[in-house]
């Protein structure tokens, strides 16, 4: 009924999750939390908000798209980060990846994230 994806574009999951489950009977994806870090090096993306926005989300595009899925196909996400006031830079980024018709979306502020990271973004996509 599921299958687990994994791809070497995105970061290697680094506690006891995957990278996303697909759900077979559905064509639904359950993409985990995506933290800013580089899939090579495994360390998290330097830079501003807005760079570590690009590659978390960069990093959420590899894994949907590796499922056979688009960006067009994401129904929700939730963006979790440290500091709400950079809504904005995050938003402008996380606007860029999607046409039309955006996912549903919840955004929450957090006192902290894994290895110290500004932001993390999940998703689910279903067509």
């Amino acid at each position: 009924m599921k299958e687990v994806v994994s791809t070497a574009n995105a970061p290697a999951a680094i506690g006891p999750y995957s990278q996303a489950v697909k759900v077979k009977t559905s064509e639904m994806l359950f993409c985990s939390g995506q933290l800013p870090l580089d899939p090579e090096s495994g360390q998290l993306a330097p830079g501003s908000y807005v760079e570590q926005t690009k590659r978390v989300m960069d990093n959420l595009k590899a894994i949907i798209e590796a499922s056979g899925f688009t960006m067009a196909d994401v129904v929700k996400t939730t963006i979790y980060l440290t500091n709400l006031n950079a809504f904005s830079e995050v938003n402008g980024i996380y606007q860029s990846y999607f046409s039309e018709n955006f996912p549903a979306r919840t955004t929450v502020q957090v006192d902290a994230l894994p290895r110290g990271a500004a932001l993390e973004i999940d998703a689910i996509v279903a067509r």
